[in-house]
C-alpha cells in the first residue's frame, strides 16, 4: 500500500491529516518559507502521545530540521543547532527527522550530513528538498544512500513533481530499493496516482491545502491542511 505523507504546519493541520487517513506527517513551521524547525512547545505538544489516523493506524511523525530559510549551506554553528534539534526530537519520541545540507558548489555536504545521520541513529531519516538544488542528482543519491538515509523527498528538480516524472523514474530505478524516492510538490488528487504509477515510487508527499476563512477582515483567509483533500489523495493512490 502506498504511503501518504502530509506536510503540516500546525496542530490543527496534523489533526486534519489524521482525520483524512494519512499514514505519516512531516511536522514543520513557517511553511510559507518552505518549512522550518518547529518550536519546542509545538514539538512537545505533537510528540507527547502517540498519534492515530482515522483508520486506527499509528501515524509516524517526522520532524523537519531546518534552522532558517534560504540556502542549505550551513556553517559550524548552524550544524550544531541542527544536531541539537535532532537529539531533542529523539528524546521527545519523534519517529523520524528530515534534514539535509549542501556545499556552496551544489554538492551534498557529506561531513555535515554524516553527522546528522549519526545523531539520528535509530530514527527514520529523510533527506529533504535540498536535493533539488544538487548539481548531479544521481551521484547525490548514491552519496545519500551511503550515509544510511532512508528516503529522499524531491520534486525531481522541477517546480512540481508532475513535471519531472522522467527524472523521478530514473532515480527510483537506480535506487533499486536501497532508498525510497518520495515525490513531493504540487501533489493533488488528480495527479498523485499517476505520479506513483509512472515513477514506480511507493511514497508521496503532499500539503493537501484548503482555504479557511475568517470573519475578521484583517485575516480574510489562509491555507491549511484539508481533511477532504487528504482523503481524496489517499483514495486515489490506494484504488485497486
Amino acid at each position: 500500500m502506498p504511503t501518504l505523507e502530509i506536510c503540516t504546519g500546525s496542530l490543527e493541520s496534523i489533526r486534519a491529516a489524521a482525520r483524512g487517513g494519512a499514514q505519516r506527517v512531516e511536522v514543520c513551521a513557517a511553511l510559507e518559507t518552505g518549512g522550518l524547525t518547529p518550536s519546542m512547545g509545538y514539538l512537545a505538544a505533537v510528540l507527547s502521545q502517540p498519534l492515530y489516523n482515522s483508520q486506527g493506524q499509528r501515524m509516524a511523525r517526522h520532524v523537519l530540521i531546518r534552522p532558517r530559510g534560504g540556502d542549505f549551506f550551513y556553517n559550524d554553528e548552524e550544524q550544531d543547532m541542527i544536531m541539537f534539534d535532532i537529539r531533542l526530537c529523539k528524546q521527545l519520541g519523534a519517529e523520524g527527522v528530515v534534514v539535509g545540507a549542501l556545499t556552496p558548489g551544489g554538492n551534498i555536504d557529506i561531513d555535515a550530513c554524516s553527522r546528522f545521520a549519526e545523531a539520528a541513529e535509530g530514527m527514520s531519516l529523510t533527506f529533504h528538498r535540498a536535493f533539488d538544488c544538487c548539481r548531479h542528482p544521481l551521484e547525490a543519491m548514491e552519496e545519500i544512500i551511503s550515509m544510511g538515509y532512508h528516503r529522499i523527498l524531491t520534486s525531481g528538480q522541477a517546480p512540481r513533481a508532475e513535471q519531472a516524472i522522467p527524472l523521478l523514474r530514473t532515480l527510483v530505478k537506480q535506487a533499486d530499493g536501497r532508498i525510497s524516492i518520495m515525490p513531493g510538490s504540487g501533489i493533488t488528487p488528480a495527479n498523485a496516482a499517476q505520479i506513483l504509477r509512472e515513477t514506480g515510487a511507493t511514497e508521496i508527499h503532499a500539503s493537501a491545502k484548503g482555504q479557511k476563512s475568517h470573519d475578521d477582515t484583517l485575516f480574510p483567509g489562509y491555507f491549511d491542511t484539508s481533511t477532504d483533500i487528504v482523503a481524496q489523495i489517499l483514495a486515489e493512490i490506494t484504488k485497486k
